[in-house]
């Protein structure tokens, strides 16, 4: 069955340690053994992830996204000949990212293998308050302006203010979703119509947030976090829960009322 574009993927849980992967690279080994504990801890050991099963292990509540799904022919003496290549995007929602292709003669290998090329071009962003109009310090947007370009597309991703949300077109709000921003201002040009372009504009200028060089200061002024920070709860969401179910509580019961006015009614006709 054709995978339809821009379906949501269910989570994919990452596979216990008893399964049968033998890890032929030096950080496959060292995540194996228990060395490396975090996909902090494998990007900043500077060696290459080369095998998929590392992400799977490091950061088992990790999501993927189907962005594009493009087929292309080709004529030759045999006839024509049809592959799809697949665009995918793969995160956990809280500071990691990954982008991958793949071309296939079907559909599900394809996504898979492209899966599979995401999970091994995976980074670490870094997020902060870095609005002017907020200055909460809290880990929702980005921490500064960032630009990216692929083609004729060029995007620039601009920090906003708590509640704003991702103000960005549907497939730049796919990847930033996944990668933990909640909050975005987004000004693009070219010709966005064309998915792929889009989508790895948007990656470019990710990449660019994960490789700039910051200051201490900033840091500690913009409240610049980089990775994982966990889920957080919706504080205000709660409290607005609390209230209701307080009034709930505190109104009276409408059969008790009724039953009431039904006696006095009685009494006034008697």
């Amino acid at each position: 069955m054709a995978y339809q574009k821009g379906r949501r993927r269910p989570a994919r849980t990452a596979e216990p340690t008893t399964i049968n992967w033998e890890p032929k690279t030096k950080l496959g080994k060292l995540v194996r053994s228990g060395k490396i504990k975090t996909m902090s801890e494998a990007l900043k050991s500077g060696l290459p992830i080369r095998e998929p099963e590392i992400v799977d292990l490091l950061l088992p509540e990790i999501n993927d996204e189907v962005i594009d799904v493009n087929m292309v022919q080709r004529m030759t003496d045999s006839g024509r000949r049809v592959k799809f290549v697949i665009t995918v995007t793969v995160g956990n929602n809280d500071g990691f990212i990954g982008f991958g292709q793949a071309k296939g003669k079907e559909v599900g290998s394809s996504i898979r293998k492209a899966i599979e090329n995401a999970k091994v071009n995976i980074i670490e962003i870094r997020r902060g308050c870095g609005s002017w109009e907020c200055g909460c310090k809290k880990p929702h947007t980005v921490p500064f302006a960032i630009n990216g370009k692929s083609g004729s597309v060029e995007i620039t991703l601009k920090p906003a203010p708590q509640g704003i949300g991702l103000a960005t077109g549907s497939v730049a709000k796919k990847i930033l979703t996944l990668a933990g921003v909640k909050d975005c201002w987004a000004f693009t040009k070219g010709k966005t119509k064309t998915t792929v372009n889009y989508a790895k504009a948007v990656f470019n200028a990710l990449e660019e947030n994960a490789e700039m060089r910051i200051l201490p200061d900033q840091i500690k002024k913009v409240g610049i976090v980089s990775g994982a920070i966990g889920i957080q709860k919706d504080e205000s969401k709660e409290e607005m829960l609390q209230q209701e179910q307080a009034l709930i509580k505190e109104e009276p019961d409408i059969q008790e009322v009724n039953k009431e006015t039904n006696k006095v009614k009685e009494a006034k006709e008697k």
